[in-house]
């Protein structure tokens, strides 16, 4: 496979897809982005660059459209790209840009998918608009898809590590204990990273939910990855 590390390559092949969807509509545009990005191996930071730059001159009413077609392809970077453009739109179409993020990792249905689009659009939105997130999180606890519950990990591990307010990072830590009695492996990963980031940047939100912590109702992976968080605060705070 070929690779794919110049921005200025990337902005030719962009170029190339804007006079082919200017000319000839968007089919045409959808196969110069596939055969140009989706089929190289380029970097998450190119296509996310990508991403950016299509959002500039493909019209809001049919970027939906241009989404669902590229993540149609299964093509991991299909899902970098469409992350990064419900991202873009999540000041405007904040439930609409979660709602769709959560059509594409169902459908996806790879742990990948689940973590590429979470982080983006739902770890995103928790981190910048979290008093409108959280009420939706809370919401998609309630799924029974293994990746919706998943993601809700997942989007506490990318807002935390990105200097989520400890206020937010606390409702959300209340929220993962509440699915810490999870069987399967693919939740248990996703809410076990999130809790695991809150213990290494926020001990303190730790030690006030020791007791519930400790409960025999909580399971031990959960605790376990608790411990590991902690473990690597203490380190943070030696070097």
């Amino acid at each position: 496979m070929e690779k794919m590390t110049s921005k200025v390559r990337v902005r030719e092949i962009l170029e190339q897809a804007k006079q082919s969807w200017e000319q000839q509509g968007q089919d045409a545009l959808l196969v110069v982005i596939f055969e140009g990005l989706l089929k190289k191996k380029v970097s998450f930071p190119l296509l996310e660059f990508a991403a950016k730059e299509m959002a500039l001159w493909i019209p809001e009413d049919e970027q939906l459209y241009v989404m669902d077609i590229l993540v149609a392809t299964k093509e991991m970077g299909s899902y970098v790209l469409a992350g990064m453009m419900l991202q873009l739109r999540l000041p405007l179409y904040l439930e609409e840009s979660i709602q769709r993020a959560c059509a594409y990792i169902v459908g996806g249905d790879q742990w990948y998918v689940c973590d590429i689009v979470g982080e983006r659009v739902l770890g995103h939105a928790l981190l910048t608009y979290p008093e409108k997130t959280i009420p939706l999180l809370k919401h998609l606890a309630q799924y029974s898809d293994k990746w919706i519950v998943r993601t809700i990990g997942v989007a506490t591990h990318y807002a935390v590590k990105k200097d989520l307010s400890p206020k937010f990072a606390e409702t959300m830590f209340r929220l993962l204990l509440s699915l810490s009695d999870a069987t399967d492996s693919h939740i248990k990963k996703g809410i076990g990273w999130g809790a695991k980031t809150i213990a290494k940047f926020h001990p303190a939100i730790i030690e006030r939910y020791r007791k519930q912590i400790d409960l025999r109702e909580t399971k031990q992976w959960f605790r376990t990855k608790i411990t590991i968080g902690l473990n690597r605060n203490k380190v943070a705070k030696s070097l």
